[in-house]
């Protein structure tokens, strides 16, 4: 059926569990093409695939070796990513909270809620301030401190998105690691069937054919000239506290520059995959909006939370499934995502949907909200602007610097 608001408002308040759906996808180079996986640490393991989310799943009844294309996580960062485009062209209206990190980080410019990996409880957006004022401490910033599955109208008024992909405000100010904590309502994940593992090589040749021992280099004192040979006419080198010029990179070799040669090599331990196919699984819960409660005008706050779910899979559906370097997913044909509702007695209603539909959905259901959960600002514009404090900016300066002198973002 079409799926129009007073069916989607019949489904939400009625006995479905949930609306899925399915998607059968290959790489773009047609079936046996090569695709690369998320690749993730492994300590010393050099097996063949070892970087690579391996796991045996059962598939009609048969055990299948698959691998793990796309996360839960990195869908969920997908699919906001696409909300905010929307927001950003002012076709929907949602509760934003921007944080301007432009003069120090010119080239991420600004972080949301929406892009924030903790949504609006993210460490960027609690160290930033507003007006002066610490954003925790701030009357926004309180507002959903509280909150909880009994009541989830403050966290709705400011971060919907939290109610839809999961939520844990593990550092609020009152609750610690008791702070309110909204399971995900909303799931995507996209995984290889009859996953084989492969092999990659490396090699470059160098037109100048500069040899690996022609020189020790060293790191210059100038970070515009990263590194130096020390010799006369050229940068001076940096001093270790004996007095001796620091080599580059610990190495010192002119590859550590990328000057020169690199010796073909074959890795097999991040070679890439074949797999039969892809498959693409969303599922949006029903059942789990009608846990969240609200002081008033419940209904049609699920019912908008219903249709941002719906929104933000086919806002991601749209942009296609290019998800990182030699990873392009295409739909087999007459496989392309379809929805489905799901009742309580395991019966199913096939859903017509599309993405402009799922805008004009999403916009009819935030018009029909009560005034008291309405919310605050037009499409485009944020809730709240923040500027971080100047201990995160030191924190990120200093990082920035670092990054640049060759150390390693992230925990140790």
């Amino acid at each position: 059926m079409l799926l129009t608001l007073d069916q989607l408002e019949k489904l939400v308040a009625g006995d479905a569990v949930a609306i899925r759906g399915k998607a059968t996808l290959e790489p773009a180079g047609g079936p046996g093409d090569k695709i690369f996986p998320p690749t993730h640490s492994v300590g010393d393991k050099k097996e063949p695939g070892a970087k690579y989310a391996f796991e045996t799943r059962r598939i009609n009844g048969q055990d299948v070796r698959c691998v793990l294309i796309d996360s839960v996580q990195s869908q969920a960062n997908r699919m906001e990513e696409a909300l905010e485009a929307l927001w950003e062209e002012k076709k929907i209206a949602l509760p934003v909270v921007s944080a301007d990190f432009s003069h120090i980080a010119p080239e991420v410019g600004r972080v949301t809620s929406l892009t924030a990996p903790h949504r609006i409880a993210d460490a960027l957006l609690r160290d930033s301030l507003l007006d002066g004022q610490l954003f925790r401490l701030s009357d926004v910033g309180k507002s959903f401190t509280d909150v909880s599955i009994r009541n989830a109208t403050p966290l709705f008024k400011v971060c919907p998105t939290g109610l839809v992909f999961g939520l844990w405000d593990s550092t609020g100010p009152t609750k610690g690691a008791l702070g309110a904590k909204f399971q995900r309502a909303l799931v995507s994940e996209i995984v290889g069937i009859h996953a084989v593992s492969g092999c990659k090589t490396e090699s470059r040749i160098d037109p100048m054919n500069i040899a690996k021992n022609a020189a020790v280099i060293y790191e210059a004192v100038d970070p515009n000239e990263q590194w130096t040979t020390n010799t006369p006419n050229t940068p001076p080198a940096k001093q270790d506290k004996n007095g001796q010029p620091v080599p580059f990179k610990k190495k010192g070799k002119p590859s550590e520059a990328n000057h020169g040669n690199v010796t073909p090599t074959i890795d097999t331990v991040a070679g890439g995959v074949t797999i039969d196919e892809a498959s693409h699984t969303v599922v949006l819960s029903l059942a789990s909006l009608r846990r969240l409660g609200f002081a008033s005008g419940a209904q049609e706050a699920r019912t908008v939370l219903a249709a941002l779910g719906l929104l933000a899979v086919l806002a991601a559906e749209s942009r296609g499934h290019d998800l990182r370097s030699r990873c392009l997913l295409v739909p087999r044909k007459g496989c392309h995502l379809k929805l489905e509702a799901v009742a309580a007695d395991g019966s199913t209603t096939p859903l017509e949907l599309d993405f402009q539909g799922a805008i004009a959905l999403y916009n009819q259901a935030v018009a029909k909200l009560p005034p008291e959960i309405r919310f605050d600002k037009p499409a485009g514009e944020p809730l709240v602007q923040l500027q971080p404090s100047n201990k995160l900016a030191y924190l990120v300066t200093k990082s920035r610097e670092l990054a640049m002198a060759g150390a390693d973002a992230g925990d140790e």
